[in-house]
């Protein structure tokens, strides 16, 4: 069983490899490759006598559970974010919410910053991970009549109606899935 372990090892490299290089051409998910790789202080140390031929990466314990070809995975040291004016930190975690199609992002927004009243052309479905997410509805911004969503709570925004939300005194951090193109159009009452 070692050589099979070994060639085990050195297929599933392999395929992680050429799926990172791949897989930007491609145009597909944002997902991690094939199979995650840990972190440098996560490597277990080699053993005293390696064995002949080039070193291998040490796998941790877990990841020996798992089939590559069933699933993907990314940990939270290995989602992209990215900032944005509104106050709001993004990561796609699946599809292109600029394009037609399925989409899956989360959202972190930062103390005491909201959007303004907006709607989007698809439903949007949030579910509130962690902190509380205010909500309000119609033109006319008022973040005094806005009302909070703790983490658990799971909001439908309908296509086409007007609303605007975010944070008040502490981040709230959201995973929205929804119906590319994910576009917000303005529709604030001044």
């Amino acid at each position: 069983m070692p050589g099979f372990r070994m060639l085990y090892s050195v297929t599933v490299l392999l395929l992680a490899t050429l799926s990172t290089l791949f897989a930007p051409s491609l145009g597909k998910s944002t997902a991690a490759p094939l199979a995650a790789q840990p972190a440098a202080d996560q490597m277990q140390p080699a053993p005293k006598n390696p064995s002949p031929g080039p070193p291998q990466k040490q796998k941790l314990p877990q990841e020996n559970f798992l089939n590559p070809a069933t699933l993907i995975y990314k940990l939270p040291n290995q989602i992209h974010w990215t900032s944005d004016a509104m106050g709001a930190k993004t990561a796609v975690l699946l599809g292109d919410p600029s394009k037609p199609g399925l989409y899956i992002m989360l959202v972190k927004w930062t103390p005491h910053h909201m959007s303004h009243p907006h709607w989007h052309p698809n439903n949007r479905y949030i579910t509130v991970i962690s902190g509380t997410w205010w909500v309000g509805t119609g033109t006319k911004y008022d973040p005094n009549r806005t009302v909070p969503m703790p983490a658990g709570s799971f909001v439908t925004h309908f296509a086409k109606h007007v609303h605007y939300d975010g944070a008040k005194d502490e981040e709230c951090e959201l995973e929205i899935v929804g119906e590319g193109p994910a576009t917000a159009t303005p529709a604030e009452e001044k």
